[in-house]
């Protein structure tokens, strides 16, 4: 029983040690971290650096918080990009069968009314009459397009490398009564010079297929018209009918139109260029390889 007695107060001792010291360690904490985290700031007041950690390190995780969602518009933007390029393919595709139809069809008569004649580019038509050589207009260089190639991929160019001219010519409808602008093809350079080929000049009446074309805008890097030395670089049909006297149509003559010894017909060129895949595979691409930096970073804590 004594002995029990002894075990029980040694115990009692030791626990009270054990409280004595951790107040004491406690104490000593507190206040050392008092003292550590009391900083003079210049208008002579203390600043508890502890706080102002816990308070920073708040700010930080907000702030982390901010880049982790901000971050996740990178591979949402570049996935509505991939599918806004894949709705431009499909309206492309269509477009340029669209084209390949218009230019393959049956030719219909040419309409006099204008505001029709503006809703039917590259539609077949065709004209009866006479060409009238003396008023050429050049639009050059050109170089020369495979028509059955040109109507077959509708918009893929074949160029031998050669450089050129295509000749407008006047032409009087006869039917019709009203003349308008003929590009009766591709000239080689040797050959623009009406009387280097005297035998292309027919003074017959003739009939002509050809495709409706519009008024072109000047792009970037294009020289102006010079009306002067009769030197075109794009269409521009209120200037080449005021000059020739015709009214502001102009049809590209087809292939079958060609006469031997002139001007090469079939000289439309449908310029779409569809690279939509490219840029479909290109912003998919990216989506995937910033999502799963995302993912990495944010959500399995990967170090990249």
């Amino acid at each position: 029983m004594a002995s029990l007695r002894s075990v029980l107060a040694h115990s009692t001792k030791v626990i009270t040690t054990l409280k004595q010291q951790a107040n004491v360690i406690y104490i000593k904490r507190t206040l050392l971290l008092s003292r550590l985290t009391l900083f003079k700031r210049a208008d002579g007041r203390f600043t508890n650096l502890w706080r102002q950690s816990s308070s920073t390190t708040v700010t930080e995780q907000g702030e982390d918080s901010f880049l982790k969602w901000f971050l996740l518009l990178i591979p949402a933007t570049t996935f509505g990009l991939g599918t806004w390029q894949v709705k431009r393919r499909q309206w492309k595709l269509r477009l340029i069968d669209d084209m390949t139809r218009l230019t393959t069809a049956e030719p219909i008569p040419l309409p006099l009314n204008l505001d029709e004649l503006n809703k039917l580019e590259y539609r077949r038509v065709t004209v009866r009459g006479r060409f009238d050589h003396s008023k050429e207009l050049y639009i050059l260089p050109r170089s020369p397009v495979d028509p059955d190639k040109e109507a077959r991929e509708a918009g893929r160019l074949s160029s031998s490398g050669e450089s050129g001219a295509n000749v407008i010519t006047p032409f009087h409808c006869t039917d019709l009564g009203i003349t308008i602008l003929v590009n009766r093809g591709y000239v080689p350079k040797l050959k623009i010079r009406p009387e280097t080929r005297m035998k292309g000049q027919v003074e017959d009446e003739v009939e002509v297929v050809g495709v409706v074309r519009l008024t072109e805008a000047r792009k970037p890097f294009i020289p102006k018209n010079d009306e002067e030395r009769n030197h075109w670089h794009y269409r521009d049909l209120e200037a080449m009918s005021r000059i020739t006297e015709a009214q502001p149509i102009f049809i590209d003559a087809d292939f079958g139109s060609t006469i031997p010894g002139g001007p090469v017909g079939g000289q439309t060129r449908i310029t779409l260029r569809n690279e939509h895949m490219q840029y479909v595979i290109t912003w998919y691409g990216l989506c995937a390889a910033t999502s799963y930096m995302w993912y990495a970073k944010f959500i399995k804590k990967i170090k990249l």
